[in-house]
């Protein structure tokens, strides 16, 4: 290989904060180097360790509350040395600075750690799907720089997909939970709507269920919060595996969230609500929840309008989050809010329901506190609730609950006694239920005493991490050491300071002036590293690379990103042939797949070890998505790759040209910006996606158009070697690389 300065590379520079300088206490032990590292990732919403914005927005909620609490009770725990939240840095003049910081202290031992990634302005989660593996191989840096964690725990589709990738590629075994699920959503959404397609593009389903289903693939655990979210949600999946699925419900914070004692006094969020009440003094029907869509607060809202009783005897109070200018709100956010004002102006609701635009955290528990004291009711009337930690919060402060009758409202209730479950979309059962609650004093004193108890019992944090790093020590204790953890393949430096990783037929072939400029280019830059990519096996790449007279690559990447070979003597890369073969059975795979119509296994020469390549007749075959599922259903785990709308290949799950090329970053300590990668088909999709520089030559396959508009992949207007000459030039990559279609807003 060609020889550079060795550090002409990483040349980036750690920033620290000041926050996460950290002063050892003697209320927790001491840790030793053999102790747990953790990494949770939740990637959306607004999280800071601090007065939680919670009900700011739809990404805004449970979730973030959920992974704070869990980062700091698993790092007061023996044996844990370190847990990291990694969230998305945002830098956005609308948002607080806070979210802009690089560190910060949750407790001692937990901190969150924020990725720059995508555009740096905030979005919402259904925006991020373009940038996931940008954060993957921005994390990659990160634990380059701070080493390999134990475990990587994702929270929701989106960090479920992005760790699943991680684990993949480092052998770090992986916990997920999904916190609400896509196929659950959209089933629930989708009755009595036609507009299926409208759906779609609101919540994009598809890409997050395939998240969904690549994370539960991956998972050692799932960790559920229901048994009813195991049986009835997570089994919609083709990945439905119940024996590695764990319900540990979550905890509340029971020091923040108790009864009022003999000295509490009217908060000042009661003068706050006294602003909207004539009758301040009835019960409470309380709510807190975000605008959102699958909370049900119209019908909520339609119930009390339409209920003389309940207006006769008690008030609604709706905490819909906060809000400075309503027009400035998301408009699905704006949509709910307007809907619900309409309403109060249709029942001619005003002195009996409130409606705050803004609270503080610390206003929360006195909330339920003050709904107590009127002997009132919270009611969660979601369409469908994962797990609902209001409702725990108001158990534990003594307040009755009346909860959709779905995932952790039927556990809590079961476990609790506290209330009643009730059809979100019955309205005469959810006034019913509601006027019960607040009829019936001897009962509502019995559901009162019920929740402070129960969720002491059930429902503590100190339970759940005992439990969770119970769990966590039985899959260390059966999970091999990480691969790409050897210190000695770590600091391995490549000898070029950058590389060009190419496709070959159809990328390479297909012009042979182009080719022989793109050929001399290679030559003339010696600190350029050559690569080739390719779906053909090791021995059908040589005799090609030799007829066409391309330099000896420096990496070969062959059989569809599952073999890779180093230099002159094609040196195996064994680290990567150690990890390829994980959950791969081939006999099993074609017993499945050869009977199919329209599937025609292609001849031996194009098959190998770790590669099953067919040809397809799409007028007859199933469909990619129904193949996909067809091997899941037989319990069997592989990635599925159609290129050029007529080849398909099966290889193992760690395999394909994203986790080969990432491999190889990983293991010679590239920047991927350093790096520009060409292709043409589907089988190439992987390697151009994330941090790389991705070139996508004119005579590309259909399969590639989804990548149209992402960061950092450019499509040329020339075809085959000339496309990625244009490339080249685009980035400027003999030179001073820049990265113009880098889409940082």
């Amino acid at each position: 290989m060609k020889k550079m300065p060795r550090n002409a590379l990483n040349q980036s520079t750690k920033r620290k904060s000041p926050s996460a300088t950290k002063t050892k206490s003697a209320a927790f032990p001491a840790k030793k180097p053999d102790d747990l590292k953790i990494t949770l990732i939740s990637l959306h919403g607004l999280i800071r360790a601090h007065d939680s914005e919670l009900g700011r927005d739809a990404d805004t909620g449970g979730q973030v509350k959920y992974v704070l609490e869990l980062a700091r009770e698993l790092a007061a725990h023996a044996h844990v040395r370190e847990v990291e939240l990694l969230t998305r840095q945002i830098i956005d003049p609308k948002i607080d600075d806070d979210y802009a910081q690089v560190e910060e202290q949750i407790s001692e031992n937990a901190k969150i750690v924020r990725i720059p990634f995508g555009p740096k302005r905030y979005l919402r989660k259904e925006s991020l799907w373009p940038y996931i593996e940008l954060f993957v191989d921005q994390t990659l840096q990160h634990f380059k720089r701070t080493g390999l964690p134990d475990i990587i725990h994702g929270h929701y589709a989106d960090a479920g997909a992005a760790g699943a990738q991680l684990a993949r590629l480092l052998h770090i075994p992986y916990v997920f939970t999904g916190h609400s699920l896509g196929r659950v959503k959209r089933q629930r959404l989708s009755l009595g709507k036609t507009d299926i397609e409208a759906l779609e593009n609101k919540y994009k389903f598809t890409p997050r269920i395939e998240a969904e289903e690549l994370a539960l693939e991956t998972a050692s655990m799932v960790v559920t919060s229901t048994f009813q979210e195991v049986e009835q949600q997570y089994e919609l999946y083709d990945h439905y595996e119940p024996s590695r699925m764990e319900v540990i419900p979550p905890g509340v914070d029971l020091n923040l969230f108790s009864p009022a004692d003999k000295n509490w006094k009217l908060p000042k969020i009661a003068d706050d609500l006294g602003h909207f009440l004539r009758e301040p003094d009835k019960p409470m029907i309380l709510t807190v929840a975000r605008p959102d869509e699958r909370k049900n607060l119209e019908m909520l809202v339609r119930v009390y309008g339409e209920s003389e009783q309940l207006q006769e005897i008690a008030n609604l109070v709706i905490v819909m989050g906060a809000r400075d200018d309503l027009r400035e709100l998301p408009k699905a956010q704006r949509s709910i809010i307007e809907n619900v004002l309409y309403q109060i102006d249709k029942y001619n609701l005003y002195g009996k329901i409130a409606y705050p635009k803004t609270h503080q955290p610390d206003d929360v528990p006195e909330l339920y506190r003050l709904a107590t004291s009127t002997k009132g009711v919270f009611i969660n009337p979601a369409l469908t609730e994962p797990f609902g930690l209001t409702l725990l919060e108001a158990g534990a402060t003594g307040l009755p609950i009346v909860a959709t009758n779905d995932g952790g409202p039927r556990d809590i209730i079961s476990n609790c006694q506290n209330g009643l479950l009730v059809d979100p979309l019955d309205q005469s059962v959810i006034e019913h239920a509601l006027l019960r609650v607040l009829t019936e004093p001897e009962q509502w004193t019995d559901w009162s005493a019920n929740g402070i108890k129960g969720t002491r019992e059930y429902y503590s944090w100190n339970n759940h991490a005992n439990r969770y790093l119970r769990d966590l020590d039985d899959i260390l204790k059966h999970s091999p050491a990480p691969v790409l953890a050897d210190k000695s393949t770590l600091r391995r430096l490549p000898d070029f300071d950058r590389l060009i990783i190419t496709d070959l037929d159809n990328t390479l072939t297909g012009d042979d002036e182009a080719l022989q400029e793109f050929i001399e280019q290679i030559r003339e830059n010696e600190h350029i590293g050559f690569g080739i990519a390719t779906g053909r096996r090791l021995d059908s790449a040589m005799a090609l690379i030799k007829e066409l007279g391309l330099p000896q690559p420096d990496l070969i990447d062959t059989d569809a990103g599952t073999q890779l070979h180093y230099g002159e003597h094609l040196t195996p890369d064994f680290s990567w042939r150690k990890s390829i073969g994980y959950a791969w059975k081939p006999e099993e795979i074609r017993e499945v797949l050869d009977p199919l119509p329209g599937l025609f296994i292609q001849e031996e020469d194009h098959q190998s070890e770790f590669k099953i390549s067919y040809e397809v007749d799409t007028n007859l075959s199933p469909s990619i998505t129904a193949i996909k599922k067809t091997l899941r259903e037989a319990g069997l785990r592989a990635k599925v790759i159609m290129s050029l709308g007529m080849y398909l290949d099966i290889i193992p799950v760690r395999g394909g040209s994203d986790l080969s090329m990432r491999h190889v970053l990983w293991k010679w300590g590239f920047a991927p910006e350093h790096v520009l990668v060409s292709g043409d088909s589907g089988n190439d999709a992987g390697m151009l996606l994330g941090r790389t520089l991705g070139v996508v030559v004119g005579n590309h396959s259909e399969e590639l158009e989804r990548l149209r508009n992402r960061p950092r992949v450019y499509f040329a207007k020339a075809s085959h070697a000339a496309g990625i000459l244009e490339g080249i030039k685009y980035y400027n990559f003999l030179d001073k690389i820049t990265i113009p279609n880098d889409r940082i807003e």
